[in-house]
């Protein structure tokens, strides 16, 4: 299938008939969103649809090759995107929208730059210098790595791994089985879906502060750290051990067919739980009562 090219420095839109199954985006400042849709309903209205509503600076070059379909800055290279700086970069800013198959691999690479991705069911790859990205909705597996950009990651059921300097984590609904965090001064706050899978929480963090709602009931072995930090736990079957320096909550809940393994150097830890049921008004869960605080 030939090459197609395009040069873009003012509005634009594009529909592409032939399939696309992988698609990159790479673009400084401005905002990136993407959206999967029902190849039956793309197919309807025409195929993947591009709209490009704001360009500044230098043109983004549009390239379809094969079912691969590339939105990027020709100086801009997906290898070693964390470290590219330019400041040229500041008078770049671009607002892109795609609609394409959710089964699409997605590649998103941000320099101060914003992104919204939702309804995807392939593989989902973030890579942010600066600049928040909001998550929603995705199944398939998920991978960013952020400098001090944040992530906000709503009802993802796919796997996640998130690695940072200083970004925070905010996962929201979460039903993914594997969550993997890394961050050296970003807080993470992790609140996991009631009657989802067994899950695998590992959370790293040097000052980071840590959040974990968990269902109740759960099922998890629980094992969290702090060096210097304070902790919290809202669970009776689990264990709260240390009165100076460092403190660790251990213990096992339900079956433990799950595992939380939270570590962080200064910052605080709390273990929350989740109402029985959502509907029930908050205030009648007794967390106070079952409470340790150190």
């Amino acid at each position: 299938m030939a090459e197609s090219t395009w040069e873009v420095a003012e509005r634009k839109k594009l529909t592409f008939d032939d399939p696309v199954t992988a698609l990159n985006v790479r673009i400084v400042n401005g905002t990136v969103n993407v959206v999967g849709t029902d190849e039956a309903v793309l197919n309807e209205q025409g195929g993947a649809r591009l709209e490009i509503s704001h360009v500044e600076g230098p043109p983004l070059i549009v390239t379809k090759n094969g079912s691969t379909l590339t939105v990027a800055y020709e100086d801009l290279p997906w290898k070693g995107f964390l470290k590219w700086l330019d400041r040229k970069g500041r008078h770049r800013s671009a607002v892109v929208s795609l609609a394409v198959p959710a089964g699409t691999a997605v590649e998103v690479g941000l320099v101060g730059a914003g992104a919204v991705i939702s309804g995807m069911r392939g593989r989902t790859d973030i890579r942010g210098v600066t600049g928040d990205t909001t998550l929603v909705g995705l199944s398939g597996p998920v991978r960013a790595d952020t400098v001090s950009g944040n992530l906000e990651a709503q009802a993802v059921t796919g796997d996640l791994r998130f690695q940072s300097v200083s970004g925070d984590l905010t996962f929201i609904e979460g039903a993914g089985s594997s969550v993997r965090a890394d961050s050296v001064s970003g807080d993470m706050v992790i609140d996991l879906a009631p009657a989802g899978k067994p899950t695998e929480l590992e959370l790293t963090t040097v000052s980071g502060e840590l959040a974990i709602r968990l269902p109740h009931p759960t099922d998890a072995r629980v094992e969290a750290n702090t060096a210097s930090g304070t902790v919290s736990n809202a669970f009776k079957d689990l264990r709260v051990s240390g009165q100076w320096g460092a403190k660790k909550i251990t213990g096992t809940l339900g079956a433990g067919t799950g595992t939380l393994r939270a570590t962080t150097v200064s910052g605080s830890i709390a273990l929350l739980r989740r109402p029985p049921a959502e509907d029930e008004p908050h205030d009648t869960v007794p967390v106070a009562a079952d409470t340790k605080e150190l």
